[in-house]
Parts: structure tokens; sequence; C-alpha cells
């Protein structure tokens, strides 16, 4: 007997980890809150660029490792002339591989905005994802700290044009030079002393999760995630002397008053070139700021602020959301840092063999959008579908096609159901599922007297609402589907469209 032939396995359909699928109603979210940033941006008078989602790898920072397979951090690969690529990281590199290339071509300060997904090669867990979006903005070209000064304006203006109320964000402003001049002047300068830099500067940015005596331990002996019994993980701590971790702390302690800030770092960086040089910097900024009205509790001088990327030669800033709210299962939340930036003078640099000052910001369009969809200060309904022209009879195809096509060429969305036609019932359905705001009957009574049958799908989503009051209920029933004349069609859609306030393009 012959063997049955096997039965073909079916694909798994999976998504890799750290990765995720958009639906109408996310993608809506996110045009609506890219156009507010927009919006600000180009106010301040920034003009938008494009750069690929690929790099050669050395293009895109010294900050990736330096490995013969650049694989960590970011996704690479080799293309036929063995030239190394990568997807970006973030939008800076990119940008100033651009900013090179086109040199001679760019007015100079160069202000550019762009959006677009980045790509980091990291473990995936509770939001951290592998691609995520951004949005920057840069001006290369200026060293002015009034540069600086401005992002962090713009940061600002932002957060408010999405809804987020003063008192509810902060823009934390610090300077790399006042960090330098605090490792020169504990005596962590030259290389043997790179990861114990790293390790004070790991216990700088976490002052805003751990109370004073905890940083210490991060900056002395070490620290017990689950106190000193030894039941949780133990983080090595950078081996400072007492008088030394009483230097960083001094510097970069949260304060109230920016003035106070400024004063300490003035104090505990007097035989630091460098750190005096990032004071100077931070005070600039603070009086540009608060000349233009923002005060403290929009822009603030945070000397605890790091950010990551080791490109930052000056000014960094970060966007905090500092509103504590509940997640769907009653938890609180704090979202913490959802943008940043800084001044990176050395990246253009690279290319270019001569100075090049620049500075940018870039706020984190997925971690915002979900910080707004929790508060509620982004609205996450899907835009209204087409309108639907259904299929009454078979064989007239061609006249329901003739609609769509004349509500189309009035610039109105408009499909033909391309389904089953059977069921008129589940057309219906189909429309409801497409969040359409209408739909168009014609059967053959209809077409005997040329006229249409148009049914409110939004006004008709309300009436189970009305059925207490019976009168009301007849008469928004009747309002709800209703006979036109066919040559009417359009203009009986666009009223219905405007009612309720969907766009059309006329």
């Amino acid at each position: 007997m012959a063997d049955k032939p096997k039965k073909p396995q079916k694909l798994r359909a999976r998504l890799p980890r750290g990765l995720g699928d958009r639906g109408p109603a996310d993608i809506a979210a996110t045009r609506r809150m890219t156009d507010t940033i927009r919006e600000v941006y180009e106010r301040y008078g920034f003009e938008p660029v494009e750069t690929p989602t690929m790099e050669f790898t050395d293009a895109l920072g010294k900050f990736l490792p330096d490995q013969d397979r650049p694989n960590e951090g970011v996704f690479s690969f080799q293309d036929d002339d063995e030239q190394w690529i990568s997807l970006r990281y973030d939008l800076t590199a990119p940008l100033a591989r651009y900013v090179a290339e086109h040199w001679d071509a760019l007015p100079k300060p160069y202000r550019s905005y762009r959006a677009g997904y980045v790509y980091r090669n990291e473990k995936p867990g509770p939001g951290r994802f592998r691609q995520f979006m951004q949005f920057d903005a840069d001006t290369v070209g200026s060293a002015s700290p009034a540069a600086d000064a401005e992002m962090c304006m713009m940061a600002a203006d932002a957060m408010e044009a999405l809804g987020i109320p003063r008192g509810s964000y902060l823009v934390r402003v610090n300077n790399r030079k006042v960090l330098d001049g605090v490792l020169e002047a504990i005596g962590l300068g030259g290389e043997e002393n790179t990861g114990r830099r790293l390790t004070v500067l790991r216990a700088i940015d976490k002052m805003d999760k751990f109370p004073v005596d905890e940083i210490k331990k991060l900056l002395g002996p070490g620290r017990w995630d689950g106190g000193e019994d030894g039941k949780g993980d133990f983080t090595k701590g950078a081996g400072l002397s007492v008088a030394d971790a009483h230097v960083v702390l001094g510097v970069t302690e949260k304060r109230d008053d920016w003035n106070d800030a400024i004063a300490a770092a003035d104090l505990y960086l007097s035989k630091s070139e460098t750190g005096q040089a990032g004071v100077s910097e931070l005070e600039e900024i603070a009086k540009l700021v608060r000349a233009s009205g923002y005060g403290p509790d929009r822009i603030n001088i945070d000397p605890s602020v790091v950010r990551g990327l080791e490109y930052y030669t000056g000014a960094v800033y970060e966007v905090e959301l500092t509103l504590e709210t509940k997640d769907e299962k009653g938890r609180p939340v704090r979202f913490g840092s959802v943008g940043g930036g800084g001044r990176y003078d050395g990246l253009v640099s690279r290319f270019r063999g001569e100075p090049v000052p620049a500075t940018g910001f870039s706020i984190g369009v997925s971690r915002l959008q979900a910080a707004l969809t929790l508060l509620g200060k982004i609205d996450t309904t899907p835009d209204f579908g087409p309108v639907v022209v259904t299929v009454f009879d078979r064989d007239r195809v061609a006249d329901y096609q003739k609609m769509v096509a004349s509500l189309r060429n009035a610039g109105i969305r408009a499909e033909l159901y391309l389904g089953n036609p059977k069921n008129m019932g589940n057309q219906l359905k189909y429309a409801d599922r497409r969040n359409s705001p209408c739909v168009i009957i014609q059967g053959s009574d209809e077409k005997a007297t040329g006229e249409v049958m148009l049914k409110d799908l939004i006004l008709g989503a309300g009436l189970s609402d009305l059925e207490g009051d019976r009168d009301t209920y007849l008469q928004k029933q009747a309002e709800a589907q209703t006979k036109i004349a066919e040559n009417d069609l359009v203009s009986a859609v666009r009223k219905i469209l405007d009612k309720h306030g969907v766009k059309w393009s006329s």
C-alpha cells in the first residue's frame, strides 16, 4: 500500500520579540501627534529632511562596538562588496553624515527636522522595543548657547501643544562639561579610569530613582538590590572615597532653584577649567530661557542629567513627564523621560576634519504616545472609513461602481462592497467594521424611480440611547435612513459628512 502524501505544514504566523503591529487607530493617533510636533518645529524655522534607514556602519558613531561583526546594539550586514551596513540606531548620526556630504550646498547654520523609525539590537523587555519612532530637530553650525536654549524652549512648547499641562512635564538641563569637571576633580581622568567614570555616571543617572544614601553606596563599595542581607543582586560601586563621593553629590544633587545648582557647581569645580566652562554655558542657557518667559516650572537646571550616548560634548537636556497615573490594572505609573538631546560638536567633525558645532533634540514618539494614551491626552479612535456602496443586484455592479466613481471624483472616500453580496445584513456589518459614516443601497425599486437609499450609520449608532424617548427615536430613525434622487447623491453624502465633522477633500 502506497504511503499517504504528508499533509503540508502550515506556516506559523508569529512576530519577532521587540516588534509590534499597528492598526488604523494607532496609526491615526501617531499621525495627529506628529502633525502637532511638526507644527511646533516649523514655527521655530526648522525644515524637513529625510535620510535612509541604513548607513555604512562606521558612519553611525563611535559609541558602536569596535568588532569584526558589529552586532551589539545595531542590526548589521555585509553587502556584496563586503562593506558593513547597519540599520540606523538614531536619527542624529545619519544627519551628521548628510550635512557633511552636502556641506557646501546647505545654509549654515542648518536647521532641520526628521521623523522615522530607529532600530536597536538589544534584549527586548517591558517598554524596550527593537523598532520605535523618533522625531528630531537639529541646528548644525552654531556654537551659541542660544541654539541649546532654543531646543529646550521648543521641547517645552511641543509638550504643551500635545496637551500636557504646565507643571506636568519638566525640561531638565545639564552640561557634559560639568560632569567631566566632576570626574576631573575626583581624579578619574585618563583611559585607565574609563570603567570607573562610567560607574560614577550610572550612579548619578539613578538619582531620580534611589535616595541619596543608596547613591552613596553606588559611588562607594556597591549596593545590594534587596538590602544588606545579600538576597538581591549586587551592583558593584565606583569605589570612591567619602570625600570624592561628597564632591559628586555636591554638584549633582537636585535643587529647586537653578541659581543654587549653578552656585554649587561653581564652588566644587572652581579648579576645573572644563567644569567652569560648563557652568558658564548653563548660566547663559538659564538666562536666555528666563528672558523668553520660560520659568523653572518648565525648564530647569539639573546637574544630575547624564544622557547615555558618548557623542554629547556640551549641554544635554531631557524632557520628563512628572505626573503619575495608573495603568489598566490600577498600578501606579511614572513615565519619566520621553525625549532628550544635547550638543554633539564632534559628530559632523568626524567627516569634515574641522570643528562643526551642532545641537539637537529628539522626542521618543512611541514612548510619548503610550504615555499620552494612558493619560487620555490623545484621541485613539480610528478615523472614519469610506462610504460603502452596497451591491443589491449582482448583475448591476457597473451601476454601483459608477456611484463609487462619482463620490471619489468629488473627493469623498468611497468603496464598492467586493465580498459575497448575497446577504445585505453582512454588507451592513462590514460597513460598521470599516467605521463607515454611511452606506448607499439601491435595489430594483429605487432604480426604477431614479433614487437611492442613504443610511447614516453614525446617527443610527446613537439610536439605542433614545429608545426611552419614542418620538425622538422615530424622528432620528427617519433621518438615519432616507431616499434621495440618484442625481443628488454627492451633495447628500457631503451633508452627512459635514454634519458629523468627517473630513473630505473638495
